[in-house]
């Protein structure tokens, strides 16, 4: 597939007013946020969960990672086509609403299945977020300020957790304090049954917000040799064309941030649990620590991956996004082996800070660094495929993979905090290696960037 400059027409558009932008950029991360509290507040109900069901670790793990992940996978690729041709205002607006009446309606679960079914549909609708959200502040934002823009997004991941752990934590002690609500027709409910329905719900405001948000001019297109003129759509063979002879590239990269996806969502999955079952510390009590170190880092680490990488690019590397997200990633597997290891929870919770820090900067720095050296019009495609492998690989071998240590390797609970350790090693080796042997090749698709985008030089 060929390419070409994009037409004059977006080149000479100027960005909307960095006012506006930055309030499109703050909804879409209130979003982000709002869909990680829905996601995660079944990490801080293992134990109840467990014992209401009668269930096992492994069979927890796959509430938490697998059953989200089957769709939310499968279903970004499609959605993510229809991101870069239609309203990606509508689909996010669409979106929030299922994942919100999803999340209520795990609440009004009667079974193991019946719970299973309702994650899968809180995946279906989160699905329709991240693609549609990175593709439009890749419009909103010139490249120079580009990174700032979407580690900022990104950092609703942290803030969605930290939210679920800090608030959550509390509303999860009162309801559980509480008498038991009873529902008609459903009649009475767990209290952790009680707790989806509280948190699910209020997100719904945030469908109708996404209303105030204008869908932005598509700008840094490639053209087909075949055009004379810029297209706002390439078809799908060649879409595919331009991912394949440029797999390495997206394979290291995707596989990269994948390993480090493991072990965030490992940690998110069963550092509550670890805490709860090493040292016998309440749901509130980890709630409140973990909540406050994920709200406190997240910001931290927004700036460190916009620094390195604004650093790294004045000083002439190429490679300067990818080279951030790995400085980042060393400074979170250092964080996620000590973490579990330390000898007392006050160390542990200090532990957290590195982790939480290096890993969402990790985050941050490669998200940015993909939207850099893909065109306009496979934006979304680019973070739906990024997505299905992060999100395949993260969500399913993170919990799970640490749950089958407990419950096949060390085959008691109490060493829950070695199953932890045991991933934590493991993804960090292959992190590192595939983060480093990208580096080349990002570098390669960077400067091949510089040809097609024309709104800056990069």
């Amino acid at each position: 597939m060929a390419v070409a400059q994009t037409s004059d027409e977006p080149k000479a558009a100027p960005y909307p007013r960095t006012a506006y932008s930055w309030y499109v950029v703050v909804i879409l991360t209130l979003a982000y946020t709002v869909s990680f509290i829905d996601r995660q507040i079944m990490a801080l109900m293992v134990e109840p969960i467990r014992r209401d069901l009668g269930i096992s670790d492994t069979q927890m793990s796959l509430l938490l990672g697998l059953a989200f992940a089957i769709f939310y996978t499968l279903l970004g690729l499609p959605i993510a086509r229809l991101a870069d041709r239609y309203s990606r205002r509508m689909i996010i607006a669409t979106g929030i609403t299922i994942w919100c009446l999803m999340t209520a309606a795990c609440g009004l679960a009667r079974g193991y299945g019946q719970l299973f079914a309702a994650r899968i549909g809180v995946g279906v609708g989160e699905a329709a977020l991240s693609p549609s959200a990175l593709s439009m502040i890749s419009d909103y934002f010139p490249k120079e300020t580009r990174a700032r823009a979407v580690a900022f997004y990104t950092m609703g991941i942290a803030m969605g957790v930290g939210l679920a752990m800090l608030v959550g934590g509390q509303i999860v002690a009162i309801i559980f304090d509480a008498p038991p609500v009873v529902v008609p027709v459903f009649g009475e409910l767990y209290a952790w049954q009680t707790v989806f329905l509280v948190v699910g719900l209020p997100g719904l405001l945030m469908a109708v917000l996404m209303w105030t948000v204008k869908e932005p001019i598509r700008r840094e297109r490639m053209r087909l040799a075949s055009e004379t003129t810029d297209s706002d759509q390439i078809p799908l063979a060649d879409a595919v064309r331009f991912f394949v002879s440029r797999w390495r590239m997206y394979a290291t990269h995707f596989l990269g941030m994948s390993v480090v996806g493991i072990m965030s969502y490992g940690f998110y999955a069963w550092i509550p649990t670890m805490f709860i079952r090493t040292w016998d510390w309440s749901i509130r009590d980890i709630g409140t620590a973990y909540g406050i170190v994920t709200l406190a880092t997240a910001p931290v680490a927004v700036v460190i991956a916009s620094w390195l990488t604004e650093t790294f690019m004045k000083k002439g590397y190429q490679d300067a996004h990818m080279r951030a997200a790995l400085w980042g990633a060393l400074l979170g597997i250092a964080g996620s082996i000590l973490t579990p290891l330390a000898p007392t929870p006050a160390l542990s919770v200090v532990m957290l800070i590195p982790a939480s820090t290096g890993l969402m900067c990790t985050t941050a720095a490669g998200i940015s660094a993909l939207m850099i050296v893909t065109p306009n019009q496979m934006r979304a495609q680019a973070s739906a495929l990024y997505y299905f492998v992060i999100n395949l690989l993260g969500l399913t071998i993170g919990p799970t993979g640490i749950a089958l240590f407990t419950d096949y390797v060390f085959k008691d609970d109490a060493m829950l905090r070695y199953s932890v350790a045991c991933v934590a090693v493991l993804a960090g080796l292959f992190a590192t290696g595939f983060l480093v042997y990208n580096m080349r090749y990002y570098k390669k698709m960077y400067i091949e960037s510089l040809a097609w985008s024309a709104d800056e030089p990069g």
